[in-house]
């Protein structure tokens, strides 16, 4: 942005939506491509009853997630031998490099807020397509 631009407020109203290279699909928000943001990404998720990502990292950004309604389980570490219930109304962090594989084990949608601190959100994304078999 050179000094005759002056940066501005936007609303965005989720319509689009994107398929991630986690498998899943998330409502467009606010990122890069969106709003030009330069330090974070913010969109929505909802994932279907019985549905699942696929096992992967993100190398150079932390992720919070809100829980708006439903639950997810989600399994993390090298192995992805850690494991948590987080329900609506809850909030979760996933630290930069951190193996992780959501899913929605329940018969209701589950629906989140994600923000990321890379307005790029799947530019850093990385699929581990070797852990996605030890989550049953």
């Amino acid at each position: 942005m050179d000094g005759d631009e002056m940066a501005t407020c936007r609303v965005i109203r989720p319509g689009g939506s994107y398929d991630g290279k986690q498998g899943l699909s998330y409502f467009e928000g606010i990122a890069r491509e969106t709003v030009g943001s330069t330090g974070i990404c913010m969109h929505l998720l909802t994932i279907p009853p019985g549905a699942r990502a696929k096992a992967h990292l993100h190398e150079s950004h932390e992720t919070a997630i809100y829980v708006l309604s439903g639950e997810a389980h989600t399994w993390y570490g090298a192995r992805l031998e850690a494991h948590v219930v987080v329900k609506a109304g809850e909030m979760f962090y996933i630290p930069a490099g951190v193996p992780h594989l959501p899913a929605n084990l329940s018969d209701a949608p589950c629906s989140a807020v994600i923000a990321r601190t890379d307005p790029h959100e799947q530019e850093s994304v990385v699929l581990l397509p070797e852990l996605d078999g030890l989550v049953p």
